[in-house]
């Protein structure tokens, strides 16, 4: 039997006028699939406020309490600010809830970089939902993400493997 997982999707960008950025539209998209496919699933939201309000984790909830899923199932994380502070919170979130296992759910340039750090804490993932190719998104956005993550991914990677012990120690409190 299959251990339970949580379903977690990673923040991106609030317009001004408070609507989703396409970026966080699909995002959202993605965990909604999830959410309906699993419903006895917690779906946790984690962004802060960021340029502007309200919380990415905010936009998130409404869009998934307009798709069909109860508040009982939807958390907010409105504390993290980038991906790093969002998977320290999965693992923070998972562990309290005695889960080991999220299904990962955000853009695919972004997927990679989110699963070396849960695994590099002890977390095993899977990837949620995903449209083909780049989901939509514009070519030279795709193309100005890859290159962010190519940079995000060693940096990310390399305060968590030197830091371990600490956060996981963290964590733990």
């Amino acid at each position: 039997m299959e251990s339970p997982a949580a379903i977690v999707i990673f923040g991106a960008a609030v317009r001004a006028d408070g609507r989703p950025s396409p970026s966080l539209a699909r995002r959202i998209g993605y965990g909604l699939q999830a959410a309906l496919r699993d419903p006895s699933s917690v779906v946790l939201c984690s962004g802060a406020v960021g340029r502007h309000p309200p919380s990415e984790a905010a936009v998130m909830a409404a869009a998934l309490r307009a798709g069909g899923v109860p508040d009982t199932r939807i958390v907010l994380d409105e504390e993290s600010r980038d991906t790093l502070q969002s998977v320290l919170a999965t693992v923070r979130f998972l562990r309290a809830r005695g889960l080991s296992c999220c299904i990962v759910c955000s853009d695919r340039y972004h997927i990679l970089r989110i699963r070396l750090l849960l695994g590099a804490l002890g977390v095993r993932t899977k990837v949620g939902p995903l449209l083909p190719g780049r989901g939509g998104a514009p070519r030279r956005h795709w193309l100005r993400m890859r290159l962010r993550e190519a940079l995000a991914i060693p940096y990310d990677l390399a305060i968590v493997l030197t830091r371990r012990r600490s956060l996981l120690s963290e964590i733990r409190r």
